[in-house]
């Protein structure tokens, strides 16, 4: 997957996340995690967008770092809606599935990025 997919991917990912959000029942604590949710799902997008603007591998390690703190913290609201049965899994399942996806994808990326960078202060 080149960056330019990745990042129309992570945007998919805030765009629906939100839809999803605005279907969520309308009380105090429904609210005060779909806003959670919805603020670390567009994080993952504009943190991603933040990964292809790094300045150095050092910067792109620490953003994309960042970043899968996001996308992670995605998964566990998704994962406390459906616990505390504000929401069924049914419904929060596909998002979960890509949020998981996009940390898997953001975790191997960071781990070839430290590989390169530890190779490279090898290189004389």
């Amino acid at each position: 997957m080149d960056p330019a997919q990745l990042r129309d991917r992570t945007k998919k990912f805030a765009v629906d996340t939100i839809r999803f959000a605005k279907r969520l029942p309308n009380d105090r604590i429904t609210n005060r995690i779909a806003s959670q949710l919805t603020d670390s799902a567009g994080a993952v997008a504009a943190g991603y967008r933040a990964v292809c603007r790094a300045r150095s591998r050092a910067d792109f390690i620490y953003k994309l770092g960042n970043t899968i703190e996001e996308a992670d913290e995605s998964a566990v609201w998704l994962e406390i809606l459906t616990e505390a049965e504000l929401s069924p899994g049914s419904e929060t399942a596909p998002l979960w599935s890509e949020a998981d996806e996009l940390v898997r994808i953001l975790v191997r990326s960071r781990e070839t990025a430290r590989a390169n960078q530890r190779k490279a202060k090898r290189t004389p």
